[in-house]
């Protein structure tokens, strides 16, 4: 496997930034009403972007839902899961989500549409893109790709497409024109169509690769990971604005201190995270620097119309 370059001095500086979540307020405070209180019987809406196909999606988190709502007197989560990265975008875009767990760009385009960072899920090292390929398909190097066709999730997911065509840009592909480019809706849908022979190559992360090697262990075995990228940063959890400060921070410590309980770690299991990390909004600055870059040298990013 080709693993990419060094990344300790990034990654050390974000721990540095981490730790200072920890210790200060979020200068980015919410901007909410007179009300303190969040209404008892109140249904409150928590998405996460498509990682898993929707019953996959509700089988992992359902139980980190359930938590939230022993633990919290009054308001009710529920989990909402999205058919694609571009109907999840556009539940924040209108705003029609209390709190939403998406992916390092989206969490930049939330910031847009009113919400706020309160939290990391996974350690920031585990969010890489990687390329999967059929161990009897001939692909060996990012160059026999060239005129091929290969698959993502979706043009906006940031791990299994943006990281991961800029790996192939990198290495001297012009992802705008040495292959085609088929964005398929999910992470397991990517990997599905190297598995059937539609593409010959899959982008995915780490997280869905794993889940589908535990749920498609015959399949999986006819697959291998030929390259993976760079770590950038974590997936994000995000409150929008008028949801009132106590119950933001009520939530916040409950997922940051998951991991120090049995139950918590159970939780932890099913999501495959290891734990939550203090974050805030200046935490994913370094996703804003990395896709100016990307964007001046490989393509603008866009949802296509096919999300």
């Amino acid at each position: 496997m080709n693993r990419g370059g060094g990344t300790v001095g990034v990654l050390a500086l974000l721990f540095g930034m981490l730790a200072g979540c920890e210790r200060k307020a979020d200068p980015h405070g919410p901007r909410y009403g007179a009300q303190s209180v969040t209404p008892k019987g109140s249904v409150l809406r928590f998405a996460v972007h498509p990682l898993h196909h929707p019953a996959k999606l509700v089988q992992s988190y359902q139980p980190l839902m359930d938590y939230l709502n022993r633990q919290l007197a009054g308001p009710h989560f529920k989990l909402e899961a999205s058919r694609s990265y571009g109907d999840f975008e556009a539940k924040y875009q209108a705003r029609k989500l209390e709190f939403i767990l998406p992916n390092p760009w989206q969490t930049l385009q939330a910031r847009t549409h009113g919400y706020q960072v309160i939290a990391m899920a996974g350690h920031p090292r585990d969010l890489k893109g990687l390329w999967v390929v059929r161990k009897d398909g001939g692909i060996k190097q990012p160059g026999d790709l060239k005129g091929k066709a290969v698959s993502y999730p979706s043009a906006t997911a940031l791990a299994a497409c943006i990281m991961s065509q800029d790996f192939l840009h990198r290495r001297g592909l012009d992802i705008n024109q040495d292959i085609e480019n088929r964005y398929v809706g999910s992470e397991e849908s990517s990997i599905m169509n190297v598995y059937l022979g539609k593409t010959a190559g899959g982008a995915t992360s780490s997280l869905p690769w794993r889940e589908f090697q535990k749920e498609h262990p015959q399949e999986a075995s006819r697959l291998e990971v030929a390259w993976e990228t760079e770590p950038l940063i974590n997936n994000a959890v995000m409150v929008r604005d008028d949801v009132p400060v106590d119950l933001r921070e009520r939530v916040r410590a409950l997922l940051v201190g998951l991991h120090e309980t049995a139950e918590g770690r159970s939780i932890l299991s099913d999501i495959d995270t290891s734990r939550f990390l203090p974050a805030c909004d200046e935490d994913y600055e370094v996703v804003r620097d990395y896709m100016a870059r990307f964007e001046r040298e490989v393509r603008r990013v866009e949802p296509k119309s096919s999300e």
